[in-house]
C-alpha cells in the first residue's frame, strides 16, 4: 500500500485526518495547549544540558583524572524531568500514542465522539495520578512529625532531586488533567457545531 505524495510544503495532506496529527498543538488544546507547547523548549534544553554535563564528566574524568560526584544525579534529574512533561507536551500536541485499528477506520463524526470519552476518561485517569503523586510528595516534602525535610538521594551530594521530581509529577498530572478536560469539552463542542451543521 502506498500513500499520495506529499504536498509541496511537505505536509502530508491526508494525514491531519488520521491520529498521527500535524505535528502542531491541537486546536482543541486551546490557550494551556499553546502554553504547554512554549515551554517545552525549556524542557529539550534540559536534555541538551544534560548531555553537555555527561560530556563534562567524560573531561574531568578521563582527561584530569578527577571525577564529580554530581554529574550522573543532575543528568539523571534533568532528562527526568523531560520525560515528565513530555507526556503533557504530547497531550497538547495530540502525538500520544493510540491504538488505532478502529480509531482511523471511523468517520469524522463518530472519531470526535471517541475523542470526547477518551479525552475524559483520560482526564479522571490523570486526576486520579495527580492524587496518588500527591500521597508521594506528602512523603517526600515532609516527615511523619511534619516537619518539612526534602527527600534527598543518599549519595555523597544528597540533592533533594527525588522529591524535586515528585513535586514535579504532581503539579504536571494536575496540569494533564485540565489540558485533558479542555480538550474534551472542545471536541464535545466541535460534535455539537457538527451535528448542528447536518440538521
Amino acid at each position: 500500500m502506498t500513500r499520495d505524495p506529499i504536498a509541496v510544503d511537505g505536509r502530508d495532506p491526508d494525514l491531519s485526518a488520521t491520529s498521527e496529527g500535524t505535528g502542531d498543538t491541537t486546536p482543541e488544546a486551546g490557550f494551556l495547549g499553546r502554553s504547554v507547547e512554549r515551554v517545552g523548549i525549556v524542557f529539550a534544553a534540559a536534555i541538551v544540558l544534560a548531555a553537555a554535563i555527561l560530556l563534562f564528566e567524560i573531561f574531568m574524568r578521563y582527561a584530569l583524572d578527577s571525577p564529580t560526584n554530581w554529574v550522573h544525579e543532575l543528568s539523571i534529574f534533568l532528562c527526568a524531568i523531560a520525560f515528565i512533561y513530555g507526556g503533557l507536551f504530547c497531550a497538547a500536541r495530540d502525538s500520544h500514542i493510540r491504538v488505532v485499528l478502529i480509531y482511523d477506520a471511523l468517520g469524522p463524526r463518530l472519531r470526535t465522539v471517541f475523542d470526547v470519552v477518551i479525552y475524559v476518561i483520560s482526564a479522571i485517569s490523570a486526576a486520579f495520578f495527580a492524587w496518588a503523586s500527591w500521597l508521594m510528595v506528602k512523603g517526600s516534602f515532609w516527615t511523619p512529625s511534619g516537619d518539612f525535610h526534602m527527600e534527598g538521594t543518599g549519595s555523597a551530594w544528597n540533592p533533594p532531586t527525588p522529591a524535586l521530581l515528585k513535586g514535579f509529577l504532581f503539579i504536571v498530572m494536575i496540569i494533564l488533567a485540565v489540558q485533558f478536560v479542555v480538550l474534551a469539552v472542545n471536541h464535545a463542542r466541535r460534535a455539537r457545531r457538527g451535528s448542528k451543521q447536518d440538521a
